[in-house]
């Protein structure tokens, strides 16, 4: 029985490693840079700031890169909930 643990236990771990490995580099792709958030907090106009509020920091950092892109901002407005 001790024979099986002394097998199992680390590849288990290893495993587990490798999976979490996989998470870490999707979540890297997606996560936001710490340098759009500052730039997003000093520049920010009350419409991202809503949006942020409301939404979240994906919803407000779209509409501020957009802003920054042009104006094809003004197409892409913050969605108002109707409760």
């Amino acid at each position: 029985m001790t024979v099986w643990f002394v097998i199992v236990v680390p590849l288990v771990i290893m495993f587990f490693a490798l999976f979490m490995e996989r998470v870490e580099s999707r979540l890297k792709n997606v996560a936001v840079q710490e340098e759009e958030v500052e730039e997003f907090l000093e520049q920010a106009q009350p419409n991202e700031v809503r949006a942020l509020y409301g939404h979240g920091i994906g919803r407000a950092l779209e509409m501020f890169r957009l802003r920054r892109l042009g104006g094809r901002a003004a197409k892409l407005r913050p969605r108002r909930s109707r409760g």
